[in-house]
């Protein structure tokens, strides 16, 4: 589990197909790591391979290249990254798992006075996941919802994020990783049976008033 709150922006130094996937060697300031330990990276959980001296490799199945963003990173990628939270730290941005749940699309970028202002296209299907003011991750940054639009969202990035992250990188075009809330998912799983019976009543209504 995660927060949302990056520890550092590390870089890809290079990417080669193995038996693991496709393999990334992603240059960061960590001195402690371990094999086998689970790192956020844009928001995507994946597990360290093997490390080194300001090195880490971390690979992506197949799966996790259909659902993300990943086959787009090369060599001078920059990255967000995040170690999974202890049980001590304290929860500073909100509950993120590391599952991305689409892939989302910049539609527009725009300075604000004292923010950037970033639209963002998504899939419908997780469109009822944000409210507004709301939480949301993307590429693993944990933000606030500022607007809702059709078709999307809009966030406003502090001049802290932009300073500790790579958003303020982003452009018109650019491909983000987006996880909603647990707890959206959670409760839009739980309602589905209602949702379908609820919805099958109505069916029966508009076909009785049309007999």
């Amino acid at each position: 589990m995660f927060t949302g709150l990056i520890e550092a922006v590390g870089e890809v130094e290079s990417v080669r197909q193995t038996d693991a996937g496709r393999e990334l060697r992603i240059r960061a300031p960590f001195t402690d790591l371990k094999n086998g330990e689970s790192i956020a990276i844009n928001g995507a959980c994946l597990t360290v391979r093997e490390f080194g001296s300001g090195w880490f490799d971390a690979a992506a199945v197949v799966t996790t290249l259909e659902r993300t963003a990943i086959g787009d990173w090369k060599a001078g990628t920059r990255l967000n990254l995040e170690r999974s939270l202890r049980s001590t730290d304290r929860l500073g941005g909100h509950i993120v798992q590391g599952h991305v749940d689409c892939v989302g699309v910049v539609a527009a970028v725009e300075r604000s006075t004292d923010a950037l202002l970033v639209d963002l296209s998504l899939p419908q299907s997780v469109e009822p996941l944000f409210v507004l003011h709301g939480s949301i991750a993307v590429d693993g940054v944990s933000l606030t919802v500022n607007e809702l639009k059709p078709g999307g969202l809009q966030l406003s990035l502090i001049e802290y994020t932009l300073r500790h992250t790579t958003l303020g990188d982003l452009k018109p075009g650019a491909r983000v990783h987006v996880e909603a809330d647990v707890i959206a998912k959670h409760v839009r799983r739980l309602l589905e049976p209602y949702l379908r019976e609820a919805s099958a009543l109505n069916s029966l209504d508009d076909f009785s008033l049309d007999h």
